[in-house]
């Protein structure tokens, strides 16, 4: 399926990736090399892939949409310099952080720079709706960064609190790359708003799949140690259901791991088998899959498409990623 889909977004890739290093020009040189080191370790331009094919899906032939969906990528990638500070993290797709390389202060600014960067692309053109998407969007985000630094070494966050970080946190994004591709492609309210739902219920799947991934793959495939954020007090879904369903003894055990930079190996294992043992990989993956089945039904508004064939394949690969 990767290759699949990889085929029939290439061209949109190239032209992304031209748009993209063409906008990292700037007169002071770290913020070229900050900018370059995160838009160059592996990312998926899933989010201006989006807005591309949104637009596309509502009739746009053009090809000057690649600043915009630029944009996109410049305002996630802010996003990302800014969590590994707020995490201390080490690793970003099997890179290290910006923030372990260039400090902490740089690679605020550079994000805070991206971002700026990303404002002035979309207000050139020159769309209040857009604009309004955007600001929105950005508000949210912030929103979303605060409710999970509240929830940070917080064990006894329920479901719905969970839902709510990851909806804030990634589905929003996911959700304006959609909707923002259906604006430009001049798309109607209805066509807009069905794109808006499948990129919400898309970046839900996204990130319910990346959290489980933390407790089944691989360090070399992710990018990141596995068990992250175990050791960095973030109760995702997987933990979540097993301490409400693990025995006893177990969730103690869980207790005096969460949170624990300097946990052992074995220990974190320990707390894998639990999570294993407690169904709570399955629960999330079924969440997951609930997702994209209702991301897939919100574009049947939608005719027979490539740009619809390739969406519907994103969700379904969502599902099957490794990293």
């Amino acid at each position: 399926m990767k290759a699949r889909i990889y085929t029939q977004i290439r061209p949109d890739l190239e032209r992304i990736e031209a748009e993209l290093h063409g906008h990292l020009d700037s007169s002071i040189p770290l913020i070229g090399v900050i900018g370059r080191h995160i838009m160059g370790s592996g990312g998926k331009r899933l989010r201006p892939l989006l807005m591309v094919l949104s637009a596309r899906l509502c009739g746009y032939q053009g090809n000057h949409d690649a600043p915009l969906a630029v944009s996109l990528e410049f305002l996630h990638a802010a996003t990302l310099l800014h969590d590994d500070v707020v995490d201390n993290a080490e690793l970003r797709r099997a890179r290290p952080a910006a923030n372990t390389v260039w400090g902490n202060p740089a690679a605020v600014l550079v994000g805070d720079f991206l971002y700026s960067k990303s404002v002035l692309m979309t207000v050139g053109y020159q769309n209040l709706r857009i604009l309004e998407v955007f600001s929105d969007t950005t508000t949210r985000m912030a929103e979303g960064e605060v409710l999970q630094l509240m929830h940070s070494d917080n064990l006894e966050i329920d479901e719905p609190g969970y839902f709510e970080v990851i909806r804030r946190k990634t589905a929003v994004l996911m959700s304006a790359a959609c909707r923002i591709g259906g604006i430009f492609g001049g798309g109607s309210s209805d066509q807009e708003k069905a794109l808006g739902d499948y990129g919400h219920h898309l970046g839900i799947a996204f990130q319910l799949t990346d959290d489980a991934l933390d407790y089944m793959g691989d360090r070399n495939e992710l990018g990141k140690p596995v068990g992250n954020d175990l050791r960095e007090g973030k109760a995702t879904l997987p933990l979540i259901h097993a301490m409400r369903t693990a025995k006893p003894e177990d969730r103690r055990t869980i207790q005096r791991v969460f949170g624990s930079a300097a946990a052992s190996p074995e220990a974190f294992e320990t707390v894998r088998r639990i999570v294993h043992g407690s169904g709570g990989i399955e629960y999330t993956l079924q969440r997951a899959l609930e997702h994209v089945a209702t991301a897939k039904t919100a574009l049947s508004i939608f005719p027979e498409h490539p740009s619809r064939g390739i969406l519907l394949d994103i969700a379904d690969y969502v599902l099957c990623r490794k990293t």
